[in-house]
């Protein structure tokens, strides 16, 4: 077997490279590498000309260099024997970063305005107000003492919310329509600003929401930024995920993916979003219930006249 890294006492044969890289969780960045410098590759030689000028090659290389804070020819040469970089690798490494962008810039750009455009529902911002809790009752009472002005929804919000927009006034955002439970974005999604929710159920809460600000998405830099680097993730991952499947240490057998663990998974619609507010619903914990208990202590009384 022909040795091919020798750490301390530790031998690494060519032939457990892979194997060791495995163990380190290594092997899916590797291949996300090799994918694209294929596609790169391919994609420079189907033009025919060079993909950037001598002043654009320039630029890179100085930022290469800034970035890995190298200001010396010597310094240079110990982070070459550091990373195990030869001068001929050094040159297309100093300009990778520079390509990579120029050819996601090719194959995605002009797709851009059309999946934006599909994408718009959900990078749409909102603010909007609101109040949770597990009691109807409260929740019809909160609604119509809002609706009637008898109390302000902040006060309201900090006496009766079980959630933690009760710190913040009830008020949320702005977020993107993508964050909220699905049902509450819809409900976000077609108000006018203003428009007050009587209480409507999602999970274990009653909820009462309130449009605040409707801020749509735009096609600014930033934006074409995020949702380029979108298609290009969403392309690589698919990339990596077919080279991994042909690789002779994918999984060939049906007996490879436990099923057992896929039962075992948090239910989406049960668990809610860590970052919250408001990705409803949690089930209901003993601290909430308790929550509600205090609640109908010092709640109005939902069967009052309003």
């Amino acid at each position: 077997m022909t040795v091919v890294l020798k750490v301390g006492n530790r031998e690494i044969e060519a032939e457990r490279l892979l194997q060791v890289l495995a163990g380190y969780q290594m092997l899916p960045q590797l291949l996300r590498e090799l994918v694209l410098d294929e596609a790169i590759a391919q994609w420079e030689q189907s033009l025919g000309q060079a993909v950037m000028t001598e002043d654009e090659a320039t630029t890179a290389r100085e930022q290469f260099f800034a970035q890995q804070r190298i200001d010396s020819q010597e310094a240079l040469q110990r982070w070459m024997a550091q990373h195990g970089i030869s001068p001929e690798q050094l040159g297309p490494l100093t300009t990778r970063s520079l390509r990579i962008e120029k050819f996601k810039e090719a194959t995605w750009g002009p797709k851009l305005e059309s999946y934006f455009l599909g994408r718009k529902g959900q990078l749409d911002k909102v603010i909007y107000s609101l109040i949770r809790t597990q009691d109807m009752g409260i929740g019809q009472e909160i609604y119509f003492r809002v609706l009637e002005e008898e109390q302000s929804f902040a006060e309201l919000a900090r006496t009766y919310s079980q959630g933690p927009e009760a710190q913040t006034d009830g008020l949320i955002g702005p977020v993107e329509l993508s964050v909220p439970h699905p049902t509450l974005a819809q409900m976000l999604s077609v108000s006018q600003p203003g428009q007050l929710w009587p209480p409507t159920r999602i999970g274990e809460w009653m909820v009462v929401v309130r449009l605040e600000r409707f801020i749509p998405a735009q096609m600014d830099e930033s934006m074409r930024r995020r949702l380029l680097n979108e298609l290009f993730t969403a392309w690589i991952d698919e990339q990596t995920a077919q080279l991994a499947a042909t690789m002779p240490w994918a999984p060939n057998e049906p007996d490879a993916t436990p099923q057992d663990a896929a039962l075992s998974l948090p239910d989406p619609i049960l668990q809610s979003d860590p970052t919250d507010p408001a990705g409803l619903p949690d089930p209901p914990s003993s601290s909430a219930n308790q929550a509600t208990e205090m609640s109908h202590a010092t709640a109005p009384h939902s069967g009052s006249e309003s």
